[in-house]
């Protein structure tokens, strides 16, 4: 185990970080959303599940651990 201590970067003020945030968010873009349709089910073939796999998934919760 290493003695060294890594110096903390200089620390930000939440007034900083906003005006960084103000000032980058005329650079930030949305992309446009697109809308995609469910597949049917008919056409949905070929698709193989390994064993392990599909019980790993079974074995999970609904809304996770």
């Amino acid at each position: 185990m290493s003695n060294n201590i890594v110096p903390r970067e200089s620390e930000m003020s939440l007034a900083e970080l906003r005006g960084d945030c103000a000032r980058m968010a005329p650079h930030w873009t949305v992309p446009a959303r697109t809308v995609t349709k469910p597949v049917e089910h008919s056409r949905i073939h070929g698709v193989t599940v390994p064993p392990s796999s599909a019980r790993l998934i079974d074995s999970m919760s609904d809304y996770g651990d």
